[in-house]
């Protein structure tokens, strides 16, 4: 990066180590060192907003700045690499690598259909681009308010609506085809005089404004940029680079097409909902329904022409019922009024760190209507619940006195208010005093979107309601193109965007499986074509290409006691069929000269905590009269914190493989299903279940088998939003190839500072460097590889550059210290779930539910104009319509072949260790993301004994914003290695 980019960069290195240095200590600082450079993810919730910036008029914000990171929320999805490297103001580096000059040709050819529609024309008309920006009084991170304000009646008649139509984004950009007189207009807003004159207009009593503070804004426009269409068809053309211009224009366009659908549904980031759609409970006061989602990105098409194309899928959006606030509460707490006044009783002796208040964290923000007052209902936004019911909670009234809320109900509505609830405080003040209201007088308002993670019952009904098979989920494509109405938009009829509204058909390419490979003496030691093409195969009569390294030697059976327990003889039965299946697969045990291969078998109860699992282990180390190296626990339902509770004393108190089942499946001794936990404990133990060879590689890149190579998977998972995610862990983890045929993998995790999106500098440091430089001993035999291909998973575009500039940076100075003289040449591809791209094959050409035969691979119609990604669905659909995983290469030192690249991702999906089928994702990722799962249970905030009800921090695998403050997160309790067990796979 050259010249005043290059400044740009070093001025906020240095800001940010100035400001980590007054902060915290050096080992704070390491924890945090990725935090400057990371770009927030905008995940729907208020966005992050800056600070006010003191330019011409007092506090207002300053005009978008590229420059930003709070800024960089202003640009479109899809842009790549090279343009966020623009949008930063940074030189594009040459290592980004280009999209190949030629398409795969390996497989067969196959006819699908996406869900992408292309731009048929672009607007050739002039637009002028317009910074939006607030007065002082104006809090602009409430979004509804300030909607409000740009739709007012002052604001409409200073910018000439509806003559001229405007285009706004909802924070700070606006555009519009007409140029305002002055370089900068200034706009009064009273929205309680408009609202006075709505009333009187309809007939309705106008209501006198008794606040101190008037509700009165101001809004500035000011002119910055006329809009380069000319620019942007260049850059497509390939006759002119990225630039801001081009940045402008895709962003001006995505709004203008959102632009008219914002208006008629309610719109959730990229997505809209039809406010009369059909509701489908989940349960607890939530409700789901489907909207469709709209976003338009550069992308090579269908025609193999650079071009403008909008991508429209199903949304599946989780909203509040509207119903009456009681009826709610007793939704999500599973009660009636009586046993919530209870609760609510309990609560009170330590209100503030009760487990009540923070459950009920999650109404925060919700829309309520009073309606005690028949002829002017009103409404409010629900703040916090107060340890106060309605006789406690007063007001001082117009005469000065202090009043109940019970008595002003009752007097004055005649409304005899419920006791022994708490009272709701309000966002919203009168007379700069905190205004409660009673719960049973609040109506949640419709259509609005719940932000809490979902129960298991939640997401089990939720899963039920999204999975649609392909035809399905089509037609509700198709549905929504015609929700979206793009014939009759009138702004993109006013702003010339035309949309075809027939879909992209391209010829994708099914490529080649592998040879699946099992070890001799299995029956059949290879897994037959027409089983890889279907995605599907059984383990019956097969040995593991790996057995496992240690024997089973010294194992016992725990089977807690409580409702639903396994009976003693049913055990036995079950153990002695895992022995027989076990072994049939080429598992090993130990036959002990006395007790023969049968376990230690012994009740185990939940009440002695921690000690639950001490006792068992000790148990069979004495019937054994040897340490044990083995142990299986029954549990009698899904409870996440027995399953943490048990995983936490063997992995760090013991330092032993362990294997939890439950006692449905025990009692119903499947086959199958004692093959599947087999694949499990062999793994555990050392082994690997098949092994895929390739029979294209070696044809197209002879060399490469050859070539010392090393696999390494990343995820950083996070809380799920909600009460206390801004003080719990997120979780790094790391795994690492650990044979020549990257069969089996190792794995190391640590938590990651607070929604820290990178890998921090000290957790490369300290568990990426040991799992290479074992590598180099065990692997290499004392050479480090030639080629890293790093995979890493669940990062947004934005933060492309920060994974090649901080954990690759880290990654090579890791190699270095451990005494490299060479170093790897690192290939970087990004793993990426979280979009809306479907493949529909041409009828007859899928599988029976209609989903793309694994191993489809596509390259045009939906990829990145200039830059080397592609999309690969490698895995058969077991319900609903397949997602395929979205593939981007942002390094390729390695000088991968496109054809190799893609070849190596679908082979491996092949040989993922705890399965009978090709899996979606690379297993490195996977692998990766079951170990930062795994490593819940070794928090240092929950301690061994404890484990009641469900935990209360579990996290999915997303990406986060970095923490804007500094969050102390603890490190997990280390794992006992006394015995070997970070060589295994101990996370599967």
């Amino acid at each position: 990066m050259a010249g005043a980019s290059k400044r740009r960069a070093q001025a906020e290195k240095q800001a940010a180590a100035s400001s980590a240095s007054q902060d915290s200590s050096s080992a704070a600082q390491d924890t945090q060192r990725s935090t400057p450079k990371s770009i927030p993810r905008l995940d729907g919730n208020k966005d992050p907003m800056p600070g006010p910036v003191k330019v011409a008029n007092k506090n207002r914000a300053a005009p978008v700045d590229y420059f930003k990171p709070n800024d960089l929320k202003n640009i479109s999805d899809f842009l790549g690499l090279a343009g966020w490297y623009t949008a930063r103001g940074y030189t594009i580096p040459d290592s980004l690598p280009a999209r190949p000059a030629k398409l795969n040709t390996n497989g067969r050819e196959i006819g699908l259909t996406l869900n992408t529609f292309n731009v048929i024309q672009a607007p050739n008309t002039i637009v002028h681009q317009y910074d939006v920006a607030w007065g002082a009084s104006t809090d602009q991170t409430k979004r509804v308010l300030v909607k409000k304000i740009w739709n007012s009646k002052a604001v409409k008649n200073a910018l000439g609506e509806p003559d001229n139509l405007w285009v706004y984004d909802g924070n700070k950009l606006a555009w519009s085809g007409k140029r305002i007189d002055r370089n900068e207009l200034r706009i009064k807003v009273d929205l309680d005089e408009e609202e006075a004159q709505d009333d009187a207009a309809a007939g309705k009593p106008v209501r006198k404004n008794a606040r101190e503070k008037k509700n009165i804004h101001e809004l500035f426009v000011r002119h910055t940029r006329q809009v380069d269409f000319a620019h942007l068809t260049a850059f497509l053309d390939g006759h002119a680079s990225w630039s801001a211009d081009c940045i402008d224009t895709i962003n001006f366009l995505d709004h203008v097409m959102r632009e008219e659908p914002s208006r008629n549904y309610t719109q959730i980031k990229k997505s809209f909902f039809q406010r009369g759609e059909q509701r489908f409970d989940l349960g607890g006061g939530v409700e789901a329904f489907k909207g469709v989602f709209a976003s338009l990105r550069p992308v090579l098409n269908d025609s193999m022409k650079k071009s403008l194309s909008v991508n429209v899928d199903v949304a599946n959006g989780t909203f509040w019922r509207a119903q009456e606030l009681t009826r709610a509460v007793g939704a999500v707490f599973n009660c009636g009024p009586p046993q919530f006044q209870q609760r609510f009783k309990d609560a009170r002796r330590d209100w503030r760190h009760s487990q009540l208040k923070k459950d009920l964290g999650r109404f925060r923000g919700v829309g309520v209507t009073a309606f005690h007052n028949k002829e002017a209902p009103s409404q409010w936004t629900i703040d916090t619940f107060e340890n106060m019911d309605v006789h406690e909670a007063k007001f001082t009234d117009k005469e000065g006195k202090d009043v109940s809320l019970y008595n002003y109900f009752k007097d004055k509505y005649r409304v005899n208010l419920a006791i022994g609830l708490p009272v709701v405080r309000m966002r919203k003040m009168i007379r700069g005093k905190k205004v409660y209201l009673p719960m049973d007088v609040l109506k949640i308002d419709g259509n609005q979107r719940y932000n809490s993670k979902l129960s298991d019952v939640q997401t089990s009904n939720m899963i039920k309601f999204a999975v649609t098979l392909p035809k399905e989920r089509w037609a509700a494509v198709m549905q929504g193109v015609k929700l979206l109405n793009w014939s009759g938009d009138r702004y993109l009829s006013h702003y010339g965007l035309q949309i075809n509204p027939t879909a992209s058909k391209v010829k994708a390419r099914i490529l080649p499986s592998p040879a699946v490979h099992f070890a001799a003496g299995s029956q059949q030691p290879t897994i037959k074509p027409a089983d890889l093409t279907a995605g599907r195969w059984r383990l019956d009569g097969r040995k593991f290409a790996m057995p496992n390294e240690k024997p089973i030697g010294a194992w016992g059976v725990c089977v807690i006691q409580g409702r639903g327990a396994v009976a003693q003889p049913q055990v036995a039965a079950f153990v002695e069929d895992l022995v027989k299946i076990y072994e049939s697969h080429g598992g090993k045990i130990l036959a002990h000269p006395k007790l023969g291969k049968k376990p230690w078998m012994g009740p185990g109860n939940l009440a002695d905590g921690g000690e639950l699992v001490a006792k068992a282990y000790n148990a069979t180390g004495n019937y054994y009269q040897a340490k044990p190296m083995f142990m299986v626990f029954i549990v009698n339902d899904r409870n996440v914190d027995v399953y943490r509770r048990i995983k936490k004393s063997c992995d760090i108190r013991f330092g032993i493989a362990s294997q939890v089942l439950q006692a449905k499946h025990v009692m119903s001794k499947s086959p199958q299903y004692i093959s599947n936990v087999c694949m499990k404990i062999n793994a555990k133990l050392g082994g690997a279940t098949a092994v895929a060879k390739s029979v294209t590689i070696p044809k197209i890149a002879p060399k490469s088998a050859t070539i010392p190579t090393m696999i390494v998977g990343a995820d950083v998972s996070h809380p799920a939003p909600g009460a206390n995610s801004g003080e719990a862990a997120s979780f790094a983890a790391i795994s690492m190839s650990c044979d020549s045929v990257f069969a089996k993998y190792w794995a190391d995790v640590q938590t990651n500072g607070n929604r820290v999106e990178m890998v921090t500098t000290a957790n490369i440091h300290d568990h990426f460097s040991p799992m290479a430089q074992k590598w180099m001993q065990r692997v290499g035999r004392g050479m480090a590889p030639q080629r890293v291909l790093y995979i890493r998973d669940g990062v947004s575009e934005g933060q492309y550059a920060a994974v090649l500039e901080e954990e690759v940076r880290d990654m090579k100075e890791a190699f270095k210290k451990i005494g490299c003289k060479e170093m790897p040449k690192f290939t970087v591809v990004i793993a990426g779930k979280r979009h809306h791209i479907r493949f529909f094959p041409d009828a007859g050409k899928g599988d029976r539910n209609g989903n793309p035969i694994p191993g489809t691979l596509v390259e045009t119609g939906c990829t990145h104009p200039f830059e080397f990604d592609f999309y690969l669905c490698a895995h058969s659909a077991i319900k609903g319509t397949a997602r395929p995983i979205h593939y981007q290469c942002i390094l390729n030192e390695g000088n991968y072949d496109s054809a190799e690249l893609q070849q190596f991702i679908f082979e491996h999906s092949y040989q993922y260790v705890r399965s009978t089928t090709p899996v979606s994702l690379h297993p490195a990722v996977y692998y990766a993301h079951l170990a930062a799962d795994r490593s819940r249970a070794h928090l240092n905030d929950n301690p061994v004994s404890s484990g009641k009800k469900e935990a209360k921090a579990d996290a999915q695998s997303s990406t986060g914003s970095s923490s804007k403050a500094r969050v102390e997160i603890a490190p997990l309790h280390a794992m006992n290695n006394s015995m070997g067990l970070k060589e295994s796979m101990w996370f599967v």
